[in-house]
């Protein structure tokens, strides 16, 4: 296992790169929350208020989805939704406004929970319709710095290993990629019984991993947007105030 730094990234987007990845076209899902009052960030909520929290979950989202559909533009990658918060129905038409065909809830439970029904229901649709069944990678909509050479460092590492992980500074992760030899079959999840939501969530991946003999390497570490600590570089420090008109990524 190692580290991928910025660098080896942006030494391998070129031809052979692309090649490669359109050879073995992943999916990537991202997992986000529906952009409402009250039903998006919480934590940030409490400091800022739950309107402005908001506008910054929509913004946040926005982003990651525009990232994304850069590498779908180019034939790299397929995009899907996975929202939270939000009817299907609704989540739909939300997805056709911002041309993503796939949308889907994330269901009942916990980040474990979600992240593994994502994996499983991804997989089936690539099966019943046919598609050649190439790696998932999962992402969060919580993080102003991604850019598309963070995702495509992603899809190229899992050309060669089982397991790709994003780790953010909360001790949790940004991404999570698996290959195909991993979600075909995936007969059981080999991250059962992580204590989701705390600071140990990535060295718990990582043991189980390890356990488990499957063959991980790490990206660039990130910082989640979860709290008003997470808004510096944003904010005006004299007045301690956040306005969401000059919020900018």
């Amino acid at each position: 296992m190692r580290l991928i730094t910025m660098d080896f990234a942006k030494s391998n987007i070129g031809g052979h790169t692309k090649k490669f990845i359109k050879n073995a076209k992943p999916t990537i899902v991202l997992m986000t929350r529906w952009h409402a009052i009250n039903r998006c960030k919480s934590r940030l909520s409490k400091n800022i208020g739950a309107f402005k929290a908001a506008k910054i979950q929509e913004k946040l989202t926005n982003h990651t989805i525009n990232v994304a559909k850069e590498l779908q533009q180019e034939g790299l990658a397929d995009i899907k939704i996975a929202i939270d918060g939000i009817g299907i129905k609704a989540a739909k038409k939300w997805g056709l406004s911002n041309k993503i065909k796939t949308v889907a809830i994330q269901g009942p439970g916990n980040l474990g929970t979600k992240m593994k029904r994502q994996f499983l229901k991804t997989h089936s649709e690539k099966t019943r319709s046919h598609q050649i069944r190439n790696p998932i990678l999962l992402i969060g909509t919580d993080l102003p710095s991604i850019s598309r050479f963070d995702l495509t460092q992603g899809i190229y590492t899992l050309n060669h290993k089982d397991m790709v992980l994003g780790p953010s500074s909360d001790g949790g992760y940004w991404l999570i990629g698996l290959s195909t030899k991993l979600i075909t079959p995936l007969f059981s999840w080999p991250f059962s019984g992580i204590s989701w939501g705390t600071d140990k969530v990535l060295k718990e991946t990582i043991r189980l991993a390890s356990l488990n003999q499957i063959d991980y390497q790490l990206l660039q570490p990130k910082n989640d947007l979860d709290d008003i600590a997470d808004l510096s570089p944003w904010l005006d420090h004299k007045r301690f105030q956040l306005s969401v008109s000059s919020y900018q990524l």
